[in-house]
């Protein structure tokens, strides 16, 4: 009797632990029943279920991967790229997620990779290489992550948090042809933006130049002016002063006259001894013969 009573005591806890789970941080979690979906909303706890005939199965909440292998596609004009992506998703809703993938995440992202690989494709066959090249990688990936979201939502349960291309690859057939284009292009820009800087450079030079000669041409008036306005109050004041004293101020005429005949000390000076030259030198000043 003690044998029976402990057996069905052990049964009873053994009920008792089965019939109690915890969902965890980080987790979320379904109630199954013969394989049928009973709850799936449930958040991290301690929560009760009908032991041996119900069934929980786990999920990780948190964000997840994708890391696919890169894939070629063509662009707009027919030339191929390979691009390099990953996606970055989460379990949305719980049902549906297990309705399409049983909740194996290796089965969930073989299916979310082709719908990913599908908008991809899409969106490079509508653009032209340069501008995948000059970097329209963003507009890209926000586009793709929409389409998607909306797919992956209805039909499996998940929400595409973000999509992201790490590396557009030519390949070499395309590389070689890309680049000799790319180079040719920058080239006629440099020639263009060298014969502006020239024609630029020479209308600077021309107009400095024309500056210049103005400058100097008011520098010289202006120069010519103040001469003439200098040589104006020299005679005024040489007449002044030959008007208050002539004949001193021949005397000093000549006197300046004898400096500069005699400056270099070699000079010889062949005159009739009555010379006017001679006037101040025979006689004395005030004298006449």
């Amino acid at each position: 009797m003690k044998f029976v009573t402990g057996i069905i005591v052990a049964v009873v806890v053994l009920l008792g632990f089965n019939s109690v789970f915890v969902v965890k941080e980080g987790e979320n979690a379904l109630l199954l029943q013969f394989g049928r979906i009973v709850r799936a909303d449930y958040k991290p706890g301690l929560h009760f279920k009908v032991p041996v005939v119900q069934q929980v199965m786990r999920f990780d909440n948190r964000i997840l991967g994708l890391d696919a292998e890169p894939e070629r596609y063509f662009t707009l004009e027919k030339k191929s790229v390979n691009v390099d992506f990953y996606v970055k998703w989460r379990i949305a809703d719980n049902a549906a997620y297990y309705r399409a993938t049983s909740g194996d995440q290796v089965q969930a992202k073989q299916r979310l990779s082709p719908i990913v690989k599908d908008a991809l494709r899409y969106e490079f066959n509508a653009r032209p290489l340069e501008e995948l090249i000059a970097g329209g990688r963003k507009d890209i990936t926000e586009r793709v992550r929409q389409q998607t979201d909306g797919i992956a939502r209805k039909n499996l349960g998940i929400s595409v948090v973000d999509v992201r291309i790490k590396r557009i690859d030519l390949p070499d057939e395309v590389s070689g042809s890309v680049y000799k284009r790319m180079r040719a292009e920058r080239l006629q820009l440099a020639n263009e933006l060298r014969y502006t800087g020239q024609e630029l450079a020479e209308k600077i030079r021309a107009d400095a130049d024309r500056q210049k000669l103005v400058l100097l041409a008011d520098a010289n008036r202006e120069a010519t002016k103040v001469k003439g306005d200098g040589d104006a109050q020299a005679a005024a004041i040489y007449a002044q002063a030959y008007s208050q004293d002539p004949e001193f101020f021949a005397f000093y005429r000549s006197l300046a006259a004898y400096r500069k005949a005699f400056a270099d000390g070699k000079g010889t000076f062949v005159l009739k001894p009555d010379s006017e030259f001679l006037r101040y030198l025979n006689d004395g000043p005030g004298r006449q013969r």
